[in-house]
């Protein structure tokens, strides 16, 4: 009875945008809340897009069913048709007598928990622990992944968090061929799944199709230009020197060899050296393959497909790592703090976490919350720092870790660190080293540690640079004198030598 299914979709539909509309109109007490209401809504408008495309099909009768019924109601005998359909309705139930009836009525009105029940909600398992209901992203198991790359550092947790989106020297040490392999495809891959996976599951009003559509289509602008990061077209330097923007940027680099060199001499004698003649010969037999068409263009595509496909990959990390940038922030800053905390404190926070974001009763009145906000008041004359419950910590942990005492870094913006320990840790941290580089400092930073005046750290890098001159030199400048039996010496050695009259 199609006329009836129609009937059914219409109602379905107003009752869907009554229960978005109340939905809206709620007001969750926290991010956890506010989070469960958007996918159920998100499942209301992937229901409003299905019945929505049956009606159409249903309007649009290709079979002529429906044009069909409506003539079989309208002419000939109106009464025998209706106990026709009512007969049939009559049998189908006689032979499911079980079948539950769908009541549009309460289908969409929210449940209610039983009391001593805790109130269930579509997003209850949909993210891990660490991930905190969307608020963290959860690398531990990519990490892993990622150290097990080969030719990576040992990098921690915070660290990877920092580096994770990026793909360029120095801070992923990975050639442009060893990405082809499959354990870095499978990472990259690994990767960018996990990144889409969260922020759909994060932002699930959002219009995600369009967004990943815009990624695709600065992909493939940069690709055409060449311009993708890490993936830029390489040139063949034919001088006798190598340009001095590769590497740390201070020496020579050899673009054969993919080697930087401190010394122009040494950089020389490299040149004549066969490994390095052997390195400029593969160089040259790669370009030159590209030029000439061979057996070898099938193997030559297929390596091209596999470098977009791994760039294609390593562009969506970067684009959807910026669309998270707030949660991978938060990320950080939570991974430092559960450092230092115990494995109970790391369980009583957990509880208290859920115990807070479970309560979705009714909305308190204005007598009940002013009595709420009353007891999270903390009495704290002392202005002690406040522990992981919020409480201020003891006064005797406040004076033995010298949370009193001041020590202002000018380096850092005059900013003021209180106690010793804090103090200690910010020479490592990226202010400090921010700081020390709009210096100029570009090296050394262990160097500058337990130095916060600014003139002081200019003066060292300075002494630093003078001595770093003056040892280049004196490298550079060595004179070798040879005496009449040919024995080869240092010139100072030979005039001390010739003054003594051994020589």
């Amino acid at each position: 009875m199609l006329l009836e299914d129609q009937r059914f979709i219409h109602e379905d539909l107003e009752r869907l945008e009554q229960a978005i509309a109340d939905r809206v109109a709620e007001e969750p007490r926290n991010a956890r809340g506010r989070l469960a209401r958007d996918h159920e809504i998100s499942q209301f408008l992937d229901r409003i897009e299905t019945q929505s495309q049956r009606l159409l099909e249903i309007y649009q009768d290709v079979d002529g069913l429906r044009e069909k019924e409506v003539q079989s109601i309208s002419t000939g005998d109106q009464f025998e048709e209706f106990y026709k359909q009512l007969g049939e309705i009559k049998d189908y139930h006689k032979r499911y007598p079980n079948e539950p009836i769908e009541n549009l009525e309460q289908a969409y009105n929210r449940v209610q928990p039983g009391e001593g029940e805790a109130p269930r909600t579509a997003i209850d398992n949909m993210f891990t622990g660490e991930e905190g209901f969307g608020q963290y992203l959860d690398l531990t198991i990519l990490h892993e992944d990622y150290l097990n790359l080969p030719g990576v550092k040992r990098l921690s947790y915070v660290q990877y968090l920092d580096i994770f989106d990026s793909f360029t020297p120095p801070a992923l040490p990975i050639k442009r061929k060893d990405k082809l392999s499959d354990r870095y495809f499978n990472y990259v891959g690994d990767l960018s799944s996990y990144l889409e996976s969260f922020i759909k599951r994060v932002q699930p009003l959002q219009p995600l199709n369009d967004l990943f559509a815009s990624f695709e289509q600065e992909f493939e602008k940069q690709w055409a230009a060449k311009e993708v990061p890490g993936w830029t077209e390489e040139k063949t330097e034919n001088g006798t020197s190598g340009p001095a923007t590769e590497g740390t940027g201070e020496g020579i680099w050899c673009a054969d060899c993919e080697k930087e060199f401190k010394n122009d001499n040494v950089y020389r004698s490299h040149l004549t050296g066969k490994k390095h003649i052997r390195a400029a010969e593969a160089r040259k037999a790669a370009g030159a393959s590209d030029e000439k068409p061979s057996a070898s263009q099938g193997t030559s595509l297929a390596h091209s497909l596999k470098e977009r496909a791994v760039a294609r990959r390593e562009h969506q990390i970067r684009s959807l790592t910026n669309v998270l940038r707030e949660e991978r922030q938060a990320t950080r800053i939570n991974v430092e703090r559960r450092q230092g905390m115990t494995e109970r404190e790391r369980q009583l926070e957990w509880e208290a976490v859920q115990a807070g974001l479970d309560h979705t009763g009714p909305e308190p009145r204005a007598g009940e919350e002013s009595e709420e906000e009353d007891e999270e008041i903390v009495y704290n004359p002392l202005k002690l720092p406040l522990a992981w419950d919020g409480k201020p910590i003891p006064f005797w942990l406040y004076k033995l870790h010298g949370l009193g005492v001041e020590y202002p870094c000018q380096i850092c913006g005059n900013y003021t660190y209180m106690g010793r320990r804090a103090f200690d840790k910010h020479f490592s941290e990226n202010l400090h080293i921010h700081g020390l580089k709009c210096l100029g400092v570009t090296s050394n930073f262990n160097l500058f540690r337990e130095i916060t005046n600014i003139n002081e750290a200019q003066s060292l890098w300075a002494q630093l640079e003078k001595d770093k001159k003056k040892e280049r030199e004196s490298r550079d400048n060595v004179v070798q004198m040879e005496d009449a039996e040919g024995n080869v010496m240092p010139e100072r050695i030979y005039l001390d030598l010739q003054k003594q009259g051994i020589l």
